[in-house]
């Protein structure tokens, strides 16, 4: 029996075109390397599931009735790969020269990894920032006032994002942006698989963080790249988005952290949430084409700085079991 170097998993929520372009690019960029491919689809109503059938009957599509999130359906996908390597991929990207391949090539020469991520591209091919550290209190401090905006290149500014460096040199780091996430078999193994108790974002932070707990490491290389649309499946419910975002940080301190640091992060996120009203607010005011969008969002932040004053159990409903 052929042994499968990677099973590349790929969660989709009514991306169909989206989802076309990636599995195309998957099989035209394969390289060399063997692979599986397999599509969870988490009930998209937008014909997603049937495209995979006609147009990719090699794929293993896996049907969920409901939208069981991100970290629940890579599970699954992980219960059925075969593969020396798990490939998190996002539906939303395109594969470019045989970024898989030489990400396996990477990871085969650094057996201390358990993750690997690659170089990230916007559409017109400028970087998209990926890796970042993990949520503290100081980091949680800086996003809130957009200090790292205002000083990309600064160190100490942007080093939650990281947003001073150019992705062009191989480094270890906190967190592997979960749209590229290649994962060796045996640390899943020692690991296990994510949280789903994280609906949709921080369950990679999560997941890094316990590998890293446990002595692996992980490690961007710029060897291979791909181009990320982002947020094509979040913008479809942008305002549950904007909670369930913060309502995952919250979740990871209040799972990995002290209790001191999980309320001190409640404060800091309804501050995050309560400095970003009135903006909205006069917008809407100001506005012709989108008062009613502009009003709704601002609904939401504020909506966001009360509940976050009473923890991720609330702002992340879907998730607490």
């Amino acid at each position: 029996m052929s042994i499968t170097d990677v099973s590349i998993i790929v969660v989709n929520w009514n991306t169909q075109d989206i989802l076309r372009n990636c599995l195309n690019s998957i099989y035209e960029q394969g390289g060399e390397a063997s692979l599986e491919v397999i599509v969870v689809d988490n009930a998209s109503t937008d014909g997603s599931a049937e495209m995979v059938t006609k147009d990719f009957p090699q794929v293993i599509l896996i049907e969920n009735s409901e939208n069981r999130g991100f970290a629940a359906a890579n599970n699954q996908g992980i219960a059925e790969a075969r593969g020396r390597y798990v490939l998190l991929l996002n539906s939303d990207t395109v594969i470019l020269d045989k970024a898989v391949e030489k990400t396996i090539s990477f990871a085969d020469a650094h057996p201390e990894a358990a993750i690997v991520g690659c170089r990230v591209l916007n559409p017109d091919r400028t970087l998209q920032p990926t890796c970042f550290m993990f949520p503290s209190i100081l980091n949680m401090l800086l996003s809130t006032t957009y200090l790292y905006k205002l000083f990309p290149k600064n160190k100490f500014f942007g080093r939650e994002q990281m947003t001073w460096w150019n992705r062009n040199d191989i480094r270890e780091v906190d967190v592997v942006t979960g749209c590229f996430m290649l994962v060796r078999r045996e640390a899943i193994e020692q690991v296990g698989t994510m949280d789903e108790r994280f609906f949709m974002y921080g369950e990679e932070t999560d997941w890094c963080y316990h590998f890293k707990k446990a002595g692996w490491k992980i490690i961007f290389t710029p060897a291979g790249e791909i181009i990320h649309l982002g947020g094509q499946s979040s913008r479809q419910k942008r305002c549950e988005m904007i909670l369930q975002l913060r309502g995952s940080i919250l979740l990871f301190l209040k799972k990995n952290r002290s209790f001191l640091t999980y309320t001190l992060a409640c404060l800091l996120v309804a501050l995050f949430f309560f400095l970003r009203v009135p903006y909205w607010l006069v917008r809407a005011v100001f506005s012709r084409n989108s008062k009613r969008n502009d009003i709704l969002i601002s609904r939401t932040y504020l909506t966001g700085a009360c509940k976050a004053l009473l923890g991720a159990g609330i702002l992340c409903k879907k998730n607490e079991r």
